[in-house]
């Protein structure tokens, strides 16, 4: 099996990244240089997480000593709900390049297809969610911008050489159509959360058919979200009896199973780790293979058990009720 993905557009996606979100940025420069040298060429990162300055430092080293040249990369980014207006797209997209040391993208996703007022990057950067945080009562402002105008805004980036392919994360395939007859552009990339919890079959099947490439962000599950309280402790993919029975007829650990299995489905692979030494165990998914029976067995986990739902986080953290997949 392949490590990378042959996109509909010629580029290739490693199968297996390193998530960004939720780093200390403390230790995040050093963390990417242990990952290049560890072989990781896929960087997942994005405006929102806050971080891609340190992302940048972190890129410039591996290369500068010599672990990789800027092409042998991958490099994710997103376009943060503050500017779906077209007249901010680009500044967006350069403030990022600027923060992670780049002239273009590898990869730019929509981030979500939620449209919220323009924060200008000098009254905050990363502007987050809140329009205006120190309001009464601070809420989420969305904005009359359709998907489809942003989405054809947006191919201007890789007209310009900014972005090599374009992408959306967290839509569904109602969006995706609509967005591809508007523009007749479809997305090289959908990024979407994917774990044996959240089995979204049709979705896969659907990109499949359509020639577009999937990516699983969250592929292990609940971890990032217990701290937020958006998942709790005893939602713990990896200890479920299925997956450990799996893992050790095969001499691997359990997030290992649960990455191969979303791998074997044929979904690229974005596992955060803040740990040197997990880095290692999480790319090391080639040199084994589930049998038919074993993914049949991981897939009946599914519960349709979705952490990152601004349904329920929007109006929990942001006073704020934004449903997207209903």
């Amino acid at each position: 099996m392949s490590d990378t993905l042959t996109l509909a557009g010629g580029g290739k996606l490693p199968m297996v990244g390193l998530g960004t979100w939720k780093i200390d940025t403390a230790i995040l420069p050093d963390l990417i240089v242990a990952a290049v040298a560890a072989g990781y060429r896929h960087f997942d990162c994005a405006c929102d997480y806050g971080n891609e300055k340190e992302v940048g430092a972190g890129i410039r080293q591996a290369i500068d000593q010599g672990l990789c040249r800027r092409e042998d990369l991958w490099i994710t980014s997103k376009l943060w709900n503050t500017y779906h207006r077209p007249e901010h797209i680009r500044a967006a997209a350069e403030r990022s390049l600027k923060d992670l040391q780049l002239d273009y993208f590898d990869l730019y996703h929509i981030h979500f297809p939620i449209a919220l007022e323009f924060v200008p990057f000098e009254k905050r950067y990363p502007p987050e969610w809140f329009f205006d945080p120190d309001a009464a009562e601070p809420k989420m402002h969305p904005i009359a911008v359709s998907q489809a105008e942003t989405w054809g805004a947006l191919q201007a980036l890789k007209t310009a050489g900014m972005a090599r392919h374009l992408g959306v994360c967290n839509f569904n395939v109602a969006l995706i159509r609509e967005i591809t007859a508007a523009t007749s552009q479809r997305p090289d990339v959908l990024q979407v959360e994917l774990h044996p919890y959240l089995s979204q079959e049709r979705l896969l099947r659907f990109c499949k058919q359509a020639g577009i490439a999937v990516t699983a962000y969250s592929p292990l599950g609940a971890p990032s979200y217990v701290p937020l309280g958006m998942a709790a402790e005893d939602e713990d993919l990896l200890a479920e009896q299925t997956i450990r029975t799996i893992a050790e007829a095969h001499g691997k650990s359990p997030g290992q199973i649960s990455l191969r299995w979303n791998v074997q489905r044929g979904a690229a692979v974005i596992p955060k780790t803040s740990r040197v030494e997990r880095l290692a165990e999480n790319i090391a998914l080639f040199d084994f293979e589930l049998s038919e029976s074993e993914m049949t067995s991981i897939g009946q986990l599914n519960r349709d058990r979705r952490f990152n739902d601004p349904a329920q986080f929007g109006e929990a953290a942001f006073n704020t009720f934004f449903p997207i997949y209903d």
